[in-house]
């Protein structure tokens, strides 16, 4: 670990520039990462390094970072395919294969930070959409992500940069 490396930990708290933030991880909690199945609700361990930010441009401006930032549109999802050649790549909508949609009702993908899980080479069934995204509305965990409050989110990614990792710890 370095000091740029942000930590979470299954204990609901993320330490980043010498401040500690609440966060909530998968429903099912962490597993290792060459353990981590799609859909299996559980956040991989490991370091993750942050590669860019997803924003909604009608509900926020542009976050201020170093991270290449993409202003999502309506017709945005992520394949969850395991078959698929396009598995745990961002796709347009609409789309034949399993997929989520990156444009949603509720606030929790507001704000969507990729993380470099499972991409290089990416392994099919070994997990995708892995991001830090904005805490669910009723505080409910993930499906296997890393979520803190939307300002918490944005307070962090003004010192982040492509050397920036998040680490998620037991």
């Amino acid at each position: 670990m370095n000091e740029t490396d942000l930590i979470a930990s299954a204990s609901g708290k993320l330490r980043a520039n010498g401040a500690v933030f609440d966060c909530t991880l998968g429903r099912n909690g962490t597993v290792n990462a060459d353990e981590k199945r799609e859909g299996d609700g559980a956040s991989p361990l490991g370091r993750w390094r942050l590669k860019r930010v997803f924003y909604r441009s009608d509900r926020l401006p542009r976050p201020k970072t170093e991270l290449p930032t993409v202003p999502l549109r309506p017709q945005d999802g992520w394949c969850d395919a395991e078959a698929h050649p396009l598995y745990n790549r961002p796709v347009t909508l609409p789309f034949a294969a399993s997929h989520e949609a990156l444009w949603r009702d509720d606030h929790a993908y507001d704000l969507i930070v990729e993380l470099a899980h499972n991409d290089a080479p990416v392994v099919p069934g070994m997990g995708s959409a892995i991001f830090m995204h904005v805490t669910h509305d009723d505080g409910r965990p993930t499906a296997g992500c890393v979520a803190l409050a939307a300002s918490d989110l944005l307070a962090i990614l003004e010192h982040a940069s492509t050397d920036t990792c998040l680490v998620i710890t037991h």
